[in-house]
C-alpha cells in the first residue's frame, strides 16, 4: 500500500519553533517530524512513500532522497504553485490502482496501521478516517457518524453546536483510487472542504474510531506537549499493536453528580475535580473508559439517542476543560420486568451488567487492554465487584470498602495517588 504524505505547508503558527526549514522538518527530539513518520512506516511495512512537497521542498528532497537510507521507497509531487490540502492528488489518478494511506505531514502518531486498513476494507467506502478524542474539541471539528460508522455530520467549530461526542479528524485518511477519477484538473482544493464533506451525502465517508496517539505540530504549544509525550515513551506504548492499560470509570457518581436515575439532560453535571482527574489519566497514557449500568433504557424511561445525548454532554462538559473519555461503554439491560413502558428487548440478565464485568471485557477485547495493569474506580460495590471478577485492581470512592480496598473521598485524590504509584506492589 502506498502512502501519500503532504508535505507542503509552511506552518505559519509555529514557525517561532524553527523558521529556516519546512514544517515538517522542524526538529523534534532529534529527528525531523518527517522522518519520524517515515521511519513508524517503514516499522509497519509501509514502505511505498510518496511525499507532495512545496515550500522549501528542495530541503525534503535532499535529506530524504530515494528514502533507502530509511529503507523506504520515496518518489516526490513537487507543486509548482500551492494546490492546497488536495490539490495534488491530481497527479496520483493515472498511477495509483490501490487503496492507498493519506496523512498529514505535522503528525506525530502511532497506530496499528493493519487495524485501519481492516476498517477501510470492512466498509467499502471511497473514504475511511481515522478519529479521536482530544483535548479541545471546542476549537477543532466534530466528526458526527452513525452505529455503522458512516459519518453524518461534519461540525466545524465556527458552526453552532450544543452537546457532541468528542470525536475530530485525526489526520489519517484511508482512500479508495476511485476518488481520483473526480479530480480532473490541477487547482488548489481544500481536502475537508472540498472532496471529503460533500462525500457525507453519498454516504461514501466513514470513521475508524482509535485513541491511539496521533497529534498534530500545528501550534508551539502542541509542539512543546509532543516532545513531552515522545521523551517520556507515550508515544510507543499507545499503539494498539502493545497491550493498553486502563483506569475503569464508573459514571454517576464518580464522574458526574448522582442524582438517582439520571434521565434528564440538565441533571448532568460534573462533580468538582472530575475533568482534572480525567486530564490526569490523559496525561498517564492509561486508556480513560466509562463503564455504566443504565437500566433505563431497559425500564423504558429513556431511548437510547436520549442515554447518548446525556453521554453527548459528559464529553462536551470535559473536552470544555481539556479533557476526554476513550470510550463509553454501557449495559442498557435490567434483569426485573414490571415497570410501566418497559422494553421487553432489554429485560434479561446479562453477561454486561455491574457487577458482572462484561463491560470490563468487552473493552479490553476493542482495545487490547491488560486488565490486570488496569483499575477500575467507582462508588459501588457493585463497581468493586465487577472490576475484582475481571481481574483489575480496584479502588473505592467512599468512606468504606471491603477490607484491602483503598478508599477516596474523590477521584481527583483517587488518580493521584494511583498514578504517582501509590499502590505498585
Amino acid at each position: 500500500m502506498k502512502t501519500v504524505i503532504m508535505a507542503g505547508g509552511r506552518g505559519s503558527r509555529i514557525r517561532e519553533i524553527d523558521s529556516e526549514v519546512p514544517k515538517p522538518m522542524i526538529p523534534i527530539c532529534g529527528k525531523p517530524i518527517l522522518q519520524h513518520q517515515i521511519e513508524g512506516l517503514v516499522r509497519q511495512g509501509f514502505r511505498d512513500i510518496i511525499l507532495v512537497i512545496g515550500y522549501l521542498g528542495a530541503q525534503i528532497e535532499a535529506y530524504f532522497g530515494d528514502g533507502g537510507k530509511y529503507g523506504a521507497i520515496i518518489s516526490y509531487i513537487r507543486e509548482e504553485m500551492p494546490l492546497g490540502t488536495a490539490g495534488a492528488l491530481y497527479y496520483l489518478r493515472d498511477t495509483v490502482r490501490e487503496d492507498f494511506l493519506l496523512l498529514n505531514g505535522d503528525l506525530i502518531f502511532n497506530v496499528d496501521l493493519r487495524r485501519f486498513v481492516q476498517a477501510h476494507k470492512k466498509h467499502a467506502a471511497l473514504v475511511t478516517i481515522l478519529t479521536h478524542p482530544n483535548s479541545h474539541p471546542y476549537d477543532s471539528s466534530v466528526i458526527v457518524a452513525d452505529a455503522s460508522d458512516c459519518v453524518t455530520g461534519w461540525l466545524t467549530k465556527e458552526e453552532k453546536r450544543s452537546w457532541y461526542k468528542n470525536r475530530v479528524n485525526a489526520g489519517l485518511h484511508m482512500i479508495s483510487p476511485a476518488l481520483l477519477k473526480r479530480f480532473t484538473e490541477v487547482r488548489k482544493l481544500d481536502l475537508d472542504r472540498d472532496v471529503l464533506r460533500p462525500l457525507i451525502a453519498e454516504r461514501q465517508l466513514y470513521v475508524y474510531d482509535s485513541p491511539e496517539y496521533v497529534k498534530d505540530m500545528g501550534t508551539p504549544e502542541r509542539y512543546t506537549a509532543v516532545a513531552h509525550d515522545l521523551a517520556a515513551g507515550l508515544v510507543e506504548k499507545r499503539s494498539l499493536e502493545h497491550s493498553q492499560r486502563a483506569i475503569f470509570l464508573d459514571r454517576d457518581g464518580t464522574l458526574n453528580r448522582y442524582v438517582g436515575f439520571l434521565t434528564d439532560l440538565n441533571d448532568m453535571e460534573l462533580i468538582a475535580g472530575a475533568a482534572e482527574a480525567v486530564r490526569l489519566i490523559n496525561a498517564s497514557g492509561y486508556l480513560a473508559i466509562v463503564v455504566t449500568n443504565q437500566p433505563v433504557i431497559a425500564r423504558g424511561e429513556i431511548s437510547v439517542e436520549e442515554l447518548e445525548e446525556i453521554h453527548h454532554k459528559l464529553e462536551t462538559l470535559l473536552g470544555n476543560e481539556g479533557a476526554y473519555v476513550d470510550d463509553i461503554f454501557y449495559c442498557p439491560h435490567h434483569p426485573d420486568a414490571g415497570y410501566a413502558g418497559e422494553r421487553k428487548e432489554y429485560k434479561k440478565d446479562c453477561d454486561c451488567r455491574k457487577p458482572k464485568p462484561g463491560l470490563l471485557l468487552q473493552a479490553a477485547k476493542k482495545y487490547n487492554i491488560d486488565l490486570r495493569q488496569s483499575w477500575m474506580i467507582g462508588d459501588g460495590e457493585n463497581d468493586m465487584q465487577a472490576g475484582c471478577a475481571a481481574g483489575c485492581k480496584v479502588a473505592y470512592l467512599g468512606k468504606t470498602a471491603a477490607e484491602g480496598i483503598p478508599c477516596y473521598g474523590s477521584l481527583l485524590e483517587c488518580m493521584r495517588d494511583i498514578l504517582q504509584g501509590v499502590h505498585d506492589e
